[in-house]
């Protein structure tokens, strides 16, 4: 397996594997520095929405994912998402991948959040799977935490094997596949 760079992704791109697509490093918009999107070395820094759930104990209830209780979040829409003292948020990224047969994508968060205790966690995209990434924020903090939409949130990573698996995510009919916005756990 080995990992896929630049010039591979932008390759990749012009055949529909991310979209919206961006061939550079955005750094700045409208003369204001932002938090970086685009390719990059080794990989593709992708953005968040601005839909957010951010999760809430209010009412009290259990984690479950065979049954997850929706209202244990509280939904906004915002180019800002304020993430309260040790609990986490969900979003989804703007991209929409479409991962090819032979390659396994790893999600990482940027060390810009990283420095400010946020951690982003995400599975990894299987061969043919498809959709936008779900993401999930949690503030390690004892402060309230701020994440940004429409800036870059975490890098994806492509490694591509030397031979296709078996059965991919599309042949085993995966749930999450084709997800748009924020997909909650399905049993």
């Amino acid at each position: 397996m080995t990992i896929k760079s630049d010039r591979w992704i932008i390759e990749q791109a012009g055949k529909g594997m991310i979209e919206p697509f961006e061939s550079g490093q955005v750094r700045e918009r409208d003369y204001q520095k932002i938090i970086s999107y685009g390719t990059s070395s080794y990989g593709y820094d992708v953005r968040c929405s601005t839909q957010f759930k951010i999760f809430t104990n209010i009412h009290s209830a259990t984690v479950d994912p065979k049954a997850f209780d929706e209202s244990s979040f509280i939904n906004i829409e915002s180019d800002v998402c304020v993430i309260p003292p040790n609990s986490f948020a969900l979003a989804s990224t703007i991209e929409y991948f479409k991962i090819p047969e032979d390659v396994l994508t790893i999600c990482l968060g940027k060390s810009t959040y990283a420095r400010c205790g946020i951690i982003v966690n995400v599975t990894p995209l299987e061969p043919e799977w498809e959709g936008h990434v779900t993401l999930e924020f949690s503030n390690t903090t004892s402060l309230p935490a701020k994440i940004y939409a429409n800036e870059g949130v975490a890098q994806m990573l492509f490694f591509q094997s030397d031979e296709r698996c078996l059965v991919s995510y599309k042949d085993r009919g995966g749930k999450y596949q084709g997800q748009t916005g924020v997909t909650l756990p399905k049993p």
